[in-house]
């Protein structure tokens, strides 16, 4: 049986991507933080990574590009902008746009940075 180690620390690196997103997106648009806005803001897409977690299977290697790192940002995005909607929550072309992006870059390029240094020892 392989350690869970490496499959926790690749949950919480990706929540913490996440987490980054939302509370930088909201400083940058709101007077003012707290608790409830921020869960309320991050909820759907933790949900959605959660999702892309399962399709991608992400387990059997939490530290691979593809599929762990390509189904926890497109599960994040995707999973994520739907729950908005249903929830009442906005979705405009642009914050789909910059959710792709950040989220792209902060859940694949950590990712990448693992894989380098593993190389590197």
């Amino acid at each position: 049986m392989k350690p869970m180690r490496p499959v926790w620390l690749a949950i919480v690196l990706d929540c913490c991507c996440v987490l980054l997103f939302v509370i930088i997106g909201r400083a940058s648009h709101t007077k003012g933080e707290s608790l409830a806005g921020i869960t309320s803001t991050a909820w759907p897409f933790l949900a959605g990574l959660a999702g892309g977690w399962l399709a991608a299977r992400a387990w059997r290697r939490p530290f691979g590009l593809s599929p762990a790192g390509v189904g926890a940002w497109l599960g994040a995005v995707a999973g994520g902008m739907v729950l908005r909607v249903v929830s009442g929550q906005g979705t405009a072309v642009a914050f789909i746009g910059v959710a792709l992006a950040f989220l792209g870059l902060f859940l694949l390029g950590w990712r990448v940075v693992a894989g380098l240094a593993g190389r590197w020892r």
